[in-house]
């Protein structure tokens, strides 16, 4: 494992804890030698995270549409900074560089990114990990939302245990990398449910 996408919050949040793990998370991905991808951002978490990498020594590459860069919240110390045209071509390039994804206390962007790439990985568009780093449980709801999902048969188990969760940094990297994807076809399961 290379490289890891991690999708996060362009403020702070309520907590500092928030700002914490995100540099915690930071530092643990260089000690692995793990390169960071991220949405390019100097702000809020974001900012935090590519801080923390860059001042240990490690590789931040950031992906930022024009119209943020254009509202001065690109991240101009990174390793890498590439300005795309739009949100689709952002996300495309951020999960082509990156060999998991990792979604930390965000607002509805960085839902909308995890579920993006969670989808992909039911669908079997991709079998890299997908993950949430659970910083002081504020992943809990979203957790008990898709167990939800399982319970009332809008998705399989299987696939409910592709999302990866921990509330450690290091111990979510060693989950990462030794994560296996299912073997199931989810269309199957749909063909004999019919």
């Amino acid at each position: 494992m290379k490289s890891v996408c991690v999708y996060c919050g362009s403020s702070y949040g309520a907590k500092p804890i928030y700002a914490e793990a995100a540099r915690g998370f930071g530092q643990a991905l260089v000690e692995a030698g793990i390169a960071l991808v991220y949405g390019g951002g100097k702000v809020g978490l974001m900012g935090a995270i590519a801080d923390a990498v860059m001042a240990a020594g490690g590789r931040a590459i950031g992906v930022i549409p024009e119209l943020l860069v254009n509202k001065e919240v690109g991240h101009n110390g990174l390793t890498e900074l590439h300005v795309v045209p739009d949100m689709h071509q952002r996300k495309k390039m951020m999960a082509d560089l990156s060999d998991a994804f990792v979604a930390m206390p965000g607002g509805a962007g960085t839902f909308e990114e995890l579920f993006e790439v969670y989808t992909w990985a039911q669908l079997g568009y991709h079998q890299k990990p997908v993950a949430l780093l659970n910083i002081d449980g504020y992943y809990d709801p979203l957790i008990a939302m898709l167990a939800h999902t399982v319970e009332e048969g809008f998705m399989r188990q299987t696939y409910f245990d592709i999302l990866q969760v921990d509330a450690n940094p290091a111990s979510l990297i060693a989950r990462l990398k030794a994560y296996q994807p299912p073997q199931q076809d989810k269309w199957a399961d749909n063909r004999e449910a019919v």
